[in-house]
């Protein structure tokens, strides 16, 4: 299939996917249909007349694609030609129906002024990140589902010297690094399909470390690579930046515990907890709040061990003050935390003015 049988094969949801305002596509059986319109879910005229035109087109999506989508191999998660991600789940494993998902790519990327007119972000975080990253601290970008984790890494590797050598790894490729980055490299996984060996992220992380990389740019973490990520950033590869699902900060760690734990079940969790608080810097967490909007609400240090566990120090922080048409309103605020790592900046030429931190 090229692209313009991909093109005719998408043609019942056209008039969706030229909506510049629909981020994502969500069909769940032929007769539910909706799509998410500037942050809210809004349920759309279905363009299919049955579960069997919505199958073929799902196929048709496959096979573009290299996959197979059958009763043997029931889901598909891959990406199109212009970066959109694609999920589609068939009985027997889907037991309600054949359900599909299209999340956008974004066209035009935002950009911080953006996210600073949305009020997602402070101009002073920005700036505070911007020297982060160029002090090359290891950053986890951490949130719920949808809550901009891949934008904010998108942002941040903007900051990132365009002489460096990056190396990206990701499970299905959505990042969009800077087109001023010289020195890319990008890795994405496989998965084993009729004899052809799969290739894991854990695979992609190990191998990624031996080609010389200034930068460890990370599409998210799940399993067990999280344990060469630590090592990696433990043995010089400083300057890394990784995204993952969480709850909160201190979620974050408690996820990347068991993943390591899946990685090596026999590593003592102290060890393994040693590990982490050597390796991660800073965590940036966002949300996407009951309104719909999606904001960085906590920027945090992890500022070492404190007995067994790792701690934890807020450094800005989202202050809701009330809602108005329905809007959440608040604005940012420093905690008065001064972060341990700025000698590590200071010694990258990158300064934070002390009052940056004042309440």
């Amino acid at each position: 299939m090229n692209l313009n049988e991909l093109k005719q094969t998408l043609a019942p949801l056209e008039p969706l996917l030229a909506d510049a305002a629909v981020t994502e596509i969500m069909i769940d059986n032929f007769d539910q249909v909706y799509v998410e319109r500037r942050g809210r879910l809004e349920d759309v005229a279905t363009p299919f007349q049955s579960n069997e035109q919505l199958l073929e087109l799902m196929q048709a999506l496959a096979a573009y694609v290299g996959r197979r989508l059958d009763a043997a191999y029931p889901m598909v998660d891959a990406r199109l030609p212009d970066g959109s991600r694609v999920n589609m789940v068939i009985p027997p494993a889907a037991i309600s129906g054949p359900s599909l998902v299209i999340r956008r790519f974004v066209v035009r990327p935002l950009t911080w002024e953006q996210l600073v007119q949305f009020g997602s972000v402070s101009t002073e975080i920005v700036e505070f990140l911007q020297a982060c990253v160029r002090g090359r601290l290891n950053i986890l970008v951490a949130g719920g589902t949808a809550s901009g984790k891949t934008t904010v890494l998108n942002l941040i590797s903007g900051f990132i010297p365009e002489q460096e050598r990056v190396v990206t790894v990701e499970n299905v490729a959505e990042l969009n690094p800077p087109t001023t980055l010289k020195r890319l490299v990008r890795l994405e996984s496989q998965p084993g399909i009729e004899g052809r060996p799969a290739v894991a992220m854990r695979d992609l992380v190990v191998n990624a470390l031996r080609m010389r990389p200034d930068r460890l740019l990370i599409g998210e973490v799940r399993a067990g690579e999280v344990l060469e990520l630590f090592q990696g950033m433990n043995t010089g590869h400083d300057g890394t930046m990784f995204t993952m699902h969480a709850n909160s900060p201190r979620d974050a760690l408690a996820r990347l515990e068991t993943m390591a734990t899946m990685g090596n079940p026999t590593l003592p969790l102290l060890t393994i907890r040693q590990q982490m608080a050597s390796a991660i810097h800073l965590i940036t967490y966002q949300e996407r709040l009951p309104d719909g909007a999606r904001k960085i609400t906590k920027v945090t240090e992890v500022a070492g061990m404190q007995g067994d566990n790792v701690a934890l120090q807020d450094i800005f922080q989202f202050q809701e003050t009330g809602r108005e048409d329905g809007r959440i309103q608040g604005h940012y605020v420093a905690t008065g935390y001064i972060p341990s790592f700025l000698k590590i900046l200071q010694r990258a030429g990158q300064s934070v003015p002390l009052q940056r931190f004042t309440p």
